[in-house]
């Protein structure tokens, strides 16, 4: 099977969710599987957020304001998808809702963090349970050569010791997590974006990963 073949089957989930630390390669993956998948696209609005930049150079300055772009950002989109659409049935997204506090409580002091609770509360936002989680794993070393090779604004600002916490932060709270199915990937020595035969393995792991908890530690299909 080839991979401009891959198709969804009739128990293939129809929310996934990716997840896993900036540079990991969640939003190019998202798009990769919305493009198999035919399915509909939700992505993290990171370039129209004005605070990031100034998030990564200058640190807790714009934490707050940055954090509370992206909660009233995610959830105006998580609002979008409870309506109903007609065109597709199948959604990608490149982040899940219930992870936003992860950030929250990684960059925001005491006083800022109870006002975000406060907002997020007020917000009452009743996000739907992704039928499938997908957790890309890696390295700080492998996200760190990631993040050079990208031309975000924002990414040269980036710092090891804020991945280091922010992936941390992500075995954290995925350890806990329990909401649904959870599909696990050591990511770091594979690139199912630019290397199909590496996407092929990852997709059929997807189809194959219908409940509870799996850990996806794929060999490099690297063709050299």
């Amino acid at each position: 099977m080839t991979v401009s073949h891959l198709k969804a089957s009739s128990s293939a989930p129809r929310y996934i969710a990716i997840e896993g630390p900036i540079g990991v390669g969640k939003t190019a993956l998202a798009q990769r599987l919305a493009d198999s998948l035919s399915a509909d696209l939700v992505l993290e609005e990171l370039d129209e957020n004005p605070f990031l930049e100034r998030f990564y150079r200058d640190g807790r300055s714009a934490a707050l304001p940055a954090q509370m772009f992206f909660l009233f950002s995610r959830a105006r989109q998580i609002e979008k998808m409870r309506q109903p659409d007609l065109f597709s049935s199948v959604r990608i997204s490149d982040y899940l809702f219930t992870r936003d506090r992860l950030f929250a409580e990684l960059n925001l002091d005491a006083d800022e963090l109870n006002l975000y609770d406060q907002i997020a509360e007020n917000l009452s936002v009743d996000a739907p349970v992704p039928d499938l989680v997908i957790y890309l794993q890696a390295s700080v070393d492998s996200i760190m050569q990631r993040l050079s090779r990208r031309d975000a604004n924002y990414d040269r600002y980036v710092e090891r010791g804020y991945v280091e916490q922010l992936t941390d932060a992500y075995s954290r709270f995925f350890h806990n997590y329990d909401d649904g199915p959870l599909l696990i990937v050591n990511a770091s020595q594979i690139d199912p974006v630019k290397n199909d035969a590496d996407y092929q393995q990852l997709f059929q792991q997807i189809e194959r990963t219908t409940g509870g908890r799996h850990f996806f530690n794929p060999v490099s299909a690297a063709i050299g």
